[in-house]
């Protein structure tokens, strides 16, 4: 059974999404990885990834309930869910929530504590509030697309995982939790607005302070952090692979270039002047071995080197199988939860949920009425 309940620190707390794609789905994947019971609305049909539902892992660890919500007590069953959930997670376009008649007012009628989170790329107000938008159009406009990639290319698409996810989900799952402490200490709900362009940019506050501060150059490429440095970035390897090098520190970087063979012979990394020099040298010594042999060598050192991995290879590196940071279930090679908990620790409690596989035992644990269902034809 999927989203069986009892197990982390989330425990007890019950949390309704209503279907989509993105971020919102993982958000409520890391609220059912924490122990959360999370019961996902979906809709005849869809939507859902273009892929088997059995392999969807953002829908793992959930339960679902099919409910057209256009059709005659729908938004009512949505309600009656909202008014025995602690959260509610939704990632509509802004006002596509109240014309269904399951917005925050209509939530909080029913429940005044629930935290009712909304997930957009624009947020729930601004000029671009009703336009559609992808992770890469949010994370454009934030400044932080352009701080990506080498100098004389276009930046690239760093997948969907830094507008998405990390400035997405992981906020308003912040956001959610936050707001259910306050409700839980008041009895007062209220509406957590997580915009992916808000997250994303609160993701650079760092560099912003940089940035005022003379330390960082607003151009890819120039900077310590951004490939501008020979002794942080990525490095070729003989076999057409790749090495990752992050030698900060100057004990660190004194180990890295004995290891790599270029103690003697390394420009000053003091010298900007000198950078492009440094750089092919440290790339023309990458070249000369494969990258398991170059893993061989830094091989636990304090150089701050590693292998650059692909998805596949990841889950059976050492250091990740000791910890078992990835975890498989029902075929399906995947992440496990995280962080992990000394008194409430985590598991992976279930797979991908079906859609309406769990109505019957929903409506069983929440107490929630069954849908009215029509009569046999030809009965009053």
């Amino acid at each position: 059974m999927a989203g069986t309940p009892g197990q982390g620190p989330l425990t007890g707390v019950r949390v309704v999404e209503l279907a989509g794609i993105g971020p919102a789905p993982f958000a409520a994947m890391l609220l059912a990885d924490l122990g959360a019971d999370v019961v996902r609305v979906d809709r005849p049909g869809g939507p859902g990834l273009a892929i088997d539902p059995a392999h969807d892992v953002t829908n793992r660890g959930k339960r679902s309930v099919i409910v057209d919500l256009k059709a005659p007590g729908g938004s009512a069953r949505v309600l009656d869910l909202a008014a025995r959930a602690d959260i509610l997670i939704e990632g509509y376009r802004p006002g596509v929530a109240e014309r269904l008649g399951i917005g925050p007012e209509d939530c909080h009628a029913r429940n005044p504590a629930l935290v009712y989170g909304r997930m957009t790329g624009w947020g729930q107000d601004g000029p671009l509030a009703q336009r559609a938008g992808h992770d890469i159009t949010y994370i454009a406009l934030t400044g932080t697309l352009g701080m990506i990639g080498d100098p004389d290319h276009p930046p690239p698409a760093p997948a969907n995982l830094l507008g998405d996810y990390a400035g997405g989900a992981l906020y308003l799952v912040v956001g959610a939790l936050a707001a259910l402490h306050h409700a839980r200490a008041t009895g007062t709900g209220q509406t957590v607005d997580a915009a992916i362009v808000d997250g994303t940019a609160h993701l650079g506050a760092m560099i912003h302070g940089m940035l005022a501060a003379g330390g960082w150059q607003d151009r890819r490429g120039a900077n310590l952090l951004d490939g501008g440095c020979p002794y942080y970035g990525t490095y070729e390897t003989a076999d057409g692979e790749y090495m990752a090098v992050g030698a900060l520190e100057q004990r660190f970087y004194d180990e890295f270039l004995r290891l790599l063979g270029i103690a003697g012979q390394a420009p000053a990394r003091t010298d900007p002047a000198r950078r492009d020099e440094l750089r092919a040298l440290v790339a023309a010594r990458f070249r000369t071995r494969t990258r398991d042999a170059w893993t061989a060598v830094f091989e636990g050192t304090d150089a701050c080197v590693a292998p650059v991995l692909s998805l596949r290879e990841a889950p059976g590196h050492p250091h990740l199988a000791a910890r078992g940071t990835f975890t498989d279930h029902a075929g399906i090679t995947q992440p496990a939860p995280a962080p992990r908990f000394s008194a409430t620790p985590t598991a992976l409690r279930g797979g991908p949920a079906r859609p309406g596989a769990d109505t019957s035992e929903v409506e069983r644990d929440w107490g929630t009425p069954a849908p009215e269902r029509p009569a046999p034809e030809g009965r009053a």
